[in-house]
């Protein structure tokens, strides 16, 4: 049973062990095999027209941060949902065991770093002292 992968907004099936093995026993020579293969890499994983797309990006609007926020604020509310992803990454990983666990510590760690630059950010623009 072959796997499926999302790959820019298109489903695609991987191919079996069967599909492969017979694409490999019915080859003409292993350089037109990896030809092809380069060229069904490069046209899964490219896709020169989805990224110089004619269309600006318009984000949506239905959650906006308000313009006349001052960025000490904004900072301030960055750190505190930072502090709060890592907390619960941190007590989620204890409901995990092995490589699961450790990515989701891994990803604290992430949520962690990025919550010290932020507190940076947040001193440097309005200083405790």
């Amino acid at each position: 049973m072959a796997a499926t992968f999302f790959v820019s907004q298109r489903i695609v099936a991987a191919p079996s062990i069967k599909e492969l093995h017979h694409d490999q026993t019915h080859t003409q020579s292993p350089r037109v095999s990896n030809r092809s293969t380069t060229q069904r890499a490069s046209a899964l994983h490219l896709k020169p027209a989805i990224l110089k797309s004619t269309t600006p990006h318009n984000p949506s609007t239905m959650f906006i941060i308000a313009p006349n926020i001052d960025t000490e604020s904004l900072l301030a509310h960055a750190c505190e949902s930072l502090a709060s992803a890592s907390v619960m990454a941190s007590d989620f990983a204890t409901f995990l065991d092995g490589p699961q666990r450790s990515m989701l510590l891994g990803i604290q760690q992430v949520i962690m770093l990025a919550d010290l630059a932020v507190n940076r950010a947040l001193d440097n623009v309005a200083p405790l002292d």
